[in-house]
């Protein structure tokens, strides 16, 4: 069973930073794609990033892109998301999740993923 566990959520004002962590288990972390997605209240859960299984290959949501970065460390079971220049609009819980099959090219829909953190609050005051 693939056991997922985010942290380093919080508060912060607009334009500060945060990064995101996800410790993954269960299974060969360096096997397998990641992705991280978030969830506004009142919204349905959104894409926000995902790299390949060996970190080559990273793909962001047009809402983030140039202001997050995703990566991974394969020898610690860990994939992170460097979150800068955050903007309120940022603001929901972010969560890390895995997918139960392997694949040439990261997933970027929620239905392709399979295994899924508990989420970690990322709020963004204006």
């Amino acid at each position: 069973q693939v056991q997922l566990e985010e942290s380093g959520g919080g508060l912060v004002q607009a334009g500060g930073s945060l990064r995101l962590s996800c410790a993954a288990s269960g299974r060969t972390f360096s096997n397998y794609n990641m992705g991280w997605f978030r969830q506004a209240t009142g919204k349905e859960r959104e894409f926000v990033a995902a790299l390949s299984w060996n970190g080559g290959s990273t793909y962001y949501a047009d809402s983030v892109k140039g202001r997050f970065t995703i990566s991974r460390d394969n020898a610690k079971n860990m994939v992170y998301l460097q979150m800068n220049s955050l903007k309120p609009e940022d603001t929901a819980v972010y969560y890390c999740a895995a997918p139960l099959r392997r694949s040439a090219v990261p997933f970027t829909h929620p239905r392709e993923y399979d295994y899924w953190g508990q989420g970690t609050q990322v709020t963004v005051s204006s």
